[in-house]
């Protein structure tokens, strides 16, 4: 089922708006064969909810929108709407459209706005087409005797209402604000990101050459000539670097304008905020692709430590893989890497800033939907919060890093040959008239 057609982002439905449990069947559904629905690509998204009271620790999430989960349904623990929803799409041979490429971000809060990808994340965690034609879970699927208290097969009307406890309680404005923030911040992340999961899934990697085939040595002579000077090595390295990261800008533009509150702020100090941070800001979500011995694009293509040594040097890119490997520890779904990158963005401090209490005042939503989410998403983990904050200064001090590798670029803008949008965004001359500016 691929989508026929795009439009624009559409506005998020307000979480005052949302119907209960018991939603009934969209007027856009047509009665057509689902056996082509995608199959099983796992994405994680922590509940964006705060409907209960109890307990953290008591707290069962639902495996397809992070609602609180009213016992074991079609083969996966999951909630009355979305057992209900899965159950009406099966028996009634139901088809969905998505207008967004089929990417939507679903929890909680907009869990009724695309029911394709709802019925998508339905099938990526498991959930049986057979135990609803049939009235049972596949053996298989059972769980294990420590589940088998949740483990039940619901019998029950699916229009019915849920139980009073899985209803929600979100009543606080504030809270609700917040998870606000984390959806919007979490559905730009993966649409103007190429770094999110589902667009790294299944990349083909493919090494990139130190040097150009023309100045590959064809004697023993010569190579030993060459390996005297790594400096064409290093400026063949640093262009292809440059090329591979050129397309982020255009996308991470985008998601800064995404960002709530960011286009509020005096247009100079939106040039300042991704000019100064850029760096900081793609590799938030770059690291992702850190292994222990290379990096890899979003493109599949990687360089190995030994070159980014060449391109750098031994002390940064020992500091850019310490950074990823222990950021990568923490296992942040994309709703967590964008309100990351948000904090990574919104920096009051970054040089020339003309308003830094506007940029503070827009960056405190985002560290309190990072906590909310975090807390969340990681309820036995106490000190996630505290870790991952101690990584922004972390990567600020990396950045600054940066920035000193810059200036032997600057330098030597002659023998470069870098795109124009990479260039102007790290300030690298591209001919004489830009020296004079």
């Amino acid at each position: 089922m691929e989508p026929t057609s795009s439009s624009p982002t559409p506005e998020f439905t307000s979480v005052k708006q949302e119907p209960n449990n018991s939603e009934p069947p969209s007027p856009t559904e047509s009665a057509t064969s689902p056996d082509s629905a995608p199959r099983n690509h796992e994405q994680h998204y922590a509940a964006a909810d705060s409907n209960s009271s109890t307990p953290t620790k008591s707290f069962v999430p639902c495996k397809v929108c992070g609602d609180k989960a009213s016992g074991y349904h079609y083969g996966v623990t999951s909630c009355e709407g979305c057992k209900g929803f899965f159950r009406r799409s099966i028996q009634k041979q139901i088809e969905y459209r998505c207008l967004r490429d089929g990417k939507c971000l679903v929890i909680r809060l907009n869990r009724n706005r695309c029911q394709y990808c709802r019925f998508k994340k339905c099938l990526q965690v498991g959930m049986s087409r057979d135990s609803v034609r049939y009235g049972r879970v596949p053996k298989r699927s059972r769980p294990s005797e420590g589940e088998k208290d949740d483990a039940r097969v619901s019998t029950s009307d699916p229009s019915e209402p849920p139980p009073p406890a899985t209803m929600p309680e979100t009543s606080d404005p504030k809270i609700l604000a917040l998870y606000e923030v984390i959806l919007t911040v979490g559905q730009a992340y993966q649409d103007h990101c190429e770094y999110a999961e589902e667009s790294t899934r299944g990349l083909l990697r493919k090494p990139i050459s130190s040097l150009p085939p023309s100045a590959v040595p064809s004697s023993p002579e010569v190579a030993s000539s060459t390996a005297d000077s790594l400096e064409p090595q290093k400026i063949w390295l640093w262009q292809q670097w440059a090329t591979h990261i050129n397309p982020s800008i255009t996308r991470l533009v985008e998601f800064a304008k995404k960002v709530p509150g960011f286009l509020d702020l005096k247009q100079d100090d939106q040039l300042i905020l991704i000019k100064h941070g850029f760096f900081e800001l793609w590799f938030a979500g770059a690291a992702r692709l850190v292994s222990d011995s290379s990096f890899t694009f979003a493109d599949g293509t990687y360089v190995t430590r030994q070159q980014m040594e060449v391109m750098f040097d031994n002390d940064f890119a020992t500091s850019m893989f310490h950074f990823a490997n222990s950021y990568n520890t923490m296992s942040l779904n994309d709703a967590e890497v964008g309100l990351f990158s948000a904090i990574i963005l919104l920096a009051p401090h970054r040089t020339n800033v003309m308003d830094p209490k506007a940029v503070e005042h827009t960056v405190d939503p985002m560290v309190e939907a990072l906590k909310l989410q975090l807390a969340r998403s990681h309820p036995g983990d106490a000190q996630i919060v505290a870790s991952l904050l101690m990584k922004v200064p972390e990567l600020r001090a990396l950045g600054a890093k940066h920035v000193l590798h810059l200036e032997w670029f600057r330098s030597n803008w002659e023998k470069l040959r870098l795109p124009p949008l990479f260039a102007e965004i790290f300030d690298i001359p591209k001919c004489e008239a830009d020296l004079q500016q």
